[in-house]
């Protein structure tokens, strides 16, 4: 099921960067002439909520392994291949300002789509709405992981509650106060001092369980960090039952109409990117540590690490076809799931979640071409 690899077309787009500076200027203006061109703006600004990493890397395949870094922007940008217009991904996490994506969206209204997970859809709805085009990760990669030889009788979520042991994670995430509620972790355990670095678990020599990518952080624990360099275990978030879509490529719900000619032939492009990126993922994962050397402070990142990235998001479905044999569909049962799930914790909050928020006003299929996804095996 996979269409002809975008790469094809971007690498002659590429052909005029062969060297990536750290200034956006040096980026060629769009011809004026391709599919996108007149249909989409001129530069398609992508808005990803953290660093560049193979999690989020179906953006920066758009733009190929040649594009250009601006150091100050946080951004990586050039052509989409032959299209007629120019990608402009921008870095999350600090480049936010501390504020979340939707709001974001509103704030600077050059964002063409955003990253925006489920949770954070509902929780932006009644403020900064928006609509999901296009999902590039049909699993939550988020983990909670632990050290098997502290605690091997750890299986299952419950297992987890009944190990007592603290469970540390980065303050305000939703999906705790939904393990809470479940009985997967009790209120005594969890811990919201992360600081994004192994210190307390290497410190404590495993006695504290941590949140974690499950595509990130066990091999880096194992192979990376420094004083600890054994295996670790861990469950899915998302097998929890907790089943947001992390990275719901999305617009402002406002303007899906206007861009309804852009998005149309747009989204098959995203869908295509993302199978392109597994299907041969070393150009684009060495523009990734490209990225991370040109831009300081960002998460650890390492060619082996992006490699092996790669084939645990495909073992454990991360980057997967939807509840057909399409990529980058959205299931609005499941969707709705999250939404009855997440909105009591949300008003718990003191958040205003609309009555009316349902699949059919945070996300839509209208643009993605059923045609393309990964190959399936009888």
């Amino acid at each position: 099921m996979h269409n002809k690899p975008l790469l094809a077309t971007a690498a002659l787009a590429g052909a005029a960067l062969l060297t990536a500076c750290n200034s956006a200027t040096s980026v060629p203006e769009p011809t004026g002439e391709g599919i996108l061109a007149g249909v989409c703006p001129s530069t398609v600004v992508i808005q990803t909520d953290w660093y560049a990493t193979p999690e989020r890397a179906a953006a920066f395949q758009l733009v190929g392994p040649d594009g250009t870094v601006d150091v100050h922007k946080g951004a990586y940008t050039g052509p989409l291949a032959d299209t007629g217009v120019n990608v402009e991904v921008r870095l999350g996490g600090p480049f936010l300002g501390g504020q979340p994506v939707p709001a974001q969206m509103y704030q600077d209204t050059s964002i063409t789509l955003g990253f925006v997970p489920t949770d954070d859809a509902v929780r932006s709805a009644a403020k900064f709405p928006v609509t999901g085009v296009f999902a590039s990760l049909d699993v939550n990669p988020q983990i909670v992981m632990w050290d098997p030889a502290t605690y091997p009788q750890v299986k299952t979520w419950k297992d987890v509650a009944a190990s007592g042991a603290p469970v540390v994670y980065s303050e305000g995430k939703i999906f705790m106060d939904y393990l809470i509620a479940d009985g997967d972790v009790l209120p005594e355990q969890a811990d919201a001092s992360f600081d994004g670095t192994p210190s307390r678990f290497v410190a404590e020599r495993g006695r504290v369980m941590q949140q974690g990518y499950v595509s990130n952080e066990p091999y880096r624990w194992e192979h990376d960090v420094t004083g600890w360099m054994k295996p670790v275990e861990s469950l899915l978030v998302h097998e929890s039952g907790y089943e947001i879509y992390p990275h719901a490529w999305s617009v402002r719900t406002g303007e899906l109409d206007t861009l309804s000619g852009c998005l149309t032939a747009l989204v098959p492009m995203l869908q295509q990117a993302q199978i392109d990126y597994v299907d041969d993922p070393e150009p684009v994962n060495a523009a990734l540590l490209r990225i991370a050397e040109t831009i300081p402070d960002g998460p650890p990142m390492t060619a082996a690490g992006n490699t092996d990235s790669v084939k645990v998001q495909l073992a454990q479905k991360i980057v997967g076809n939807g509840p057909d044999d399409t990529l980058g569909d959205f299931d609005t049962a499941r969707v709705d799931r999250v939404i009855t799930a997440v909105t009591p914790i949300l008003r718990k909050r003191g958040v205003e979640v609309p009555d009316d928020v349902t699949a059919d006003t945070i996300v839509t299929n209208r643009f993605i071409d059923p045609a393309i996804g990964l190959p399936t095996t009888p």
